[in-house]
């Protein structure tokens, strides 16, 4: 599948901000099931854009400004080549090993509740591949996604407290409860073309785990399967911290973001 994406991300500050530094995620990279065909990130004000590479093997942009600025636009665009890999994700760059994703993070622990969740779940699986689908259709049966949840959760605990949460606390969640059964874990943001009416295209996160024989594969528990051909994956992290494909700072004024994302596929109409 071919798709295409365009991505606008517009900062105010009022009064003017006197500094702004932005990490900027947002540039996929090709591996077997996915080809950027062109690509390109573009900071509509003055200021130093240096590219880099992240311990995760991200591609990264930072981005900073000084002096006074009323207004910044951030857009990245391009296209992507996709293929249905059944979530097996091969020839990715990878900088670091599978076991570092074991360790817990901000985002991503358990308590109690989790522990017990994560271990009926996975109750009688046949090895770590059919231990991850049964967690991920669990937690789809147990969490109501609500993609436009305002008060959001701040860790998996309180997202399954809640029983609700957005696609970040359904990654937290999962691979909170991977770690814990002792299957490396890690988040991943991105996009996805809109399928079913409940599906909505634009941004996405969701979970990749490391099992024997076949190396990292992908989860969506919100939907859940694992992610085809209308997924296009961009940033990987230890958690939704630094997995995200955007941060920022800035000093004086407030801020506020405006945001447009259309992704679909090339020769159709899909938009969020």
């Amino acid at each position: 599948m071919r798709i295409r994406v365009s991505h606008e991300i517009i900062h105010r500050f009022a009064p003017p901000a006197r500094t702004v530094n932005q990490i900027l995620r947002l540039t996929p990279l090709s591996f077997d099931s996915q080809y950027v065909l062109r690509w390109r990130i573009d900071v509509d004000a003055d200021g130093a854009l240096r590219e880099t590479e992240d311990g995760h093997g991200n591609a990264v942009a930072s981005y900073s400004h000084h002096g006074l600025i009323e207004r910044l636009a951030v857009s990245a665009a391009g296209e992507v080549e996709t293929g249905d890999a059944a979530g097996v994700v091969r020839g990715a760059v990878e900088r670091l090993p599978a076991e570092m994703y074991l360790r817990e993070s901000p985002f991503a622990h358990v308590n109690g509740a989790l522990r017990d969740f994560a271990a009926e779940a996975s109750k009688g699986a046949a090895d770590p591949l059919d231990s991850m689908h049964r967690l991920m259709t669990a937690l789809n049966e147990t969490i109501a996604f609500h993609p436009d949840e305002k008060d959001a959760a701040g860790s998996p605990v309180e997202a399954f407290a809640l029983t609700r949460g957005r696609a970040r606390d359904f990654a937290h969640i999962f691979i909170a409860c991977a770690r814990f059964l002792g299957v490396p874990a890690r988040f991943i943001s991105g996009y996805r073309v809109a399928g079913e009416e409940s599906e909505k295209a634009g941004a996405h996160e969701w979970a990749e785990v490391h099992v024997p024989d076949l190396g990292w594969v992908a989860f969506d528990a919100t939907v859940p399967i694992c992610p085809d051909e209308r997924y296009i994956r961009v940033a990987v992290g230890f958690d939704g911290q630094d997995g995200a494909m955007t941060r920022s700072a800035h000093s004086g004024g407030e801020e506020k973001i405006e945001t447009a994302i259309r992704v679909e596929q090339a020769g159709a109409q899909s938009q969020a």
